[in-house]
């Protein structure tokens, strides 16, 4: 099914009725051995230039690695390049898909920075490694549009949440949804500080989310709302400056999330999620926490 909704009125799907995709069980991680701040792309940026202790990072980045493993999830590392420092936020540089019979296929970032648009070739050689096929966008067509920052599945259905506003362009929805076949619930970012969906909307499970409302309009809400029986709010603190939405729930029981988001973390208990917290101080100077900092890949 191949289509974009923006608004409610447009929906003409149930959830049960969409097809069915399996949660991926393996994670890429790109080593942070050049992740500092150099430059200022985000609001979080402002005032870190150099200001990252690298051996915390390193400690932060080996502490999540270790996580996955435990979960049960194949690890695939590969090295950061010099000149890329946010590399390690390798969520943005693509958008993986698996069809029902089981063909892997993947779509390449536009990059909307200038500095990050050299980290696309690197990412790009993992897919070639794993028999992905690689689709490009037309670059004279789309400015930007940077992967599952802003593109993200619902869980175990053939659904995409896509964000747009800052990152990515909303017309490139329309060719994701008829590359992957797969109707896309377009919402629109109003706010700079949540300049990617995963800042302001993580999918934990099939039936919850968890979302900072201010983020989105009034339709996004909505949305959201409807498709979602429990919605978990995050509060301005915890969304802001914790990133509390930019956690991550590879298995839809098991929520990574980064320490001290105390209001969030009880929500999560109490709807039956197991919270795991996690130190990304280093990566939130960047504007980037858990679910930036690693592509999880079928």
């Amino acid at each position: 099914m191949s289509t974009v909704i923006t608004s409610v009125n447009q929906l003409n799907f149930k959830l049960s009725e969409l097809e069915s995709m399996p949660a991926p069980e393996k994670v890429l991680l790109v080593k942070p051995t050049y992740f500092s701040v150099e430059y200022v792309i985000n609001p979080h940026m402002e005032g870190n230039i150099g200001d990252v202790d690298k051996l915390a990072a390193q400690n932060e980045w080996e502490h999540l690695r270790a996580a996955y493993e435990e979960l049960g999830l194949y690890v695939h590392v590969i090295e950061g390049q010099r000149g890329y420092p946010d590399m390690v936020f390798c969520a943005n540089q693509s958008l993986p898909n698996i069809t029902k019979d089981g063909k892997k296929e993947v779509i390449m970032s536009v990059m909307n920075s200038d500095q990050r648009k050299g980290e696309v070739p690197t990412i790009q050689k993992v897919y070639e490694d794993s028999s992905y096929e690689i689709v490009h966008l037309d670059g004279n067509r789309f400015s930007s549009f940077e992967g599952m920052g802003d593109a993200i599945w619902h869980f175990k259905k053939r659904l995409l949440w896509g964000g747009y506003g800052y990152r990515s362009s909303k017309e490139v929805y329309d060719v994701i949804s008829e590359t992957f076949n797969t109707p896309v619930i377009a919402l629109e970012l109003i706010d700079e500080r949540f300049y990617h969906l995963d800042t302001c909307l993580c999918i934990l499970d099939s039936d919850t989310a968890l979302i900072y409302p201010k983020a989105f309009t009034d339709e996004g809400l909505e949305l959201i709302h409807t498709l979602f029986t429990n919605v978990i709010e995050a509060s301005k603190y915890e969304a802001e400056k914790l990133f509390a939405c930019n956690a991550t729930c590879p298995d839809g029981k098991n929520v990574f999330i980064q320490q001290g988001c105390v209001d969030v973390n009880h929500k999560l208990k109490e709807s039956g999620f197991k919270v795991h917290e996690f130190s990304t101080y280093q990566f939130l100077k960047s504007g980037g926490s858990v679910f930036c900092m690693k592509m999880l890949l079928w």
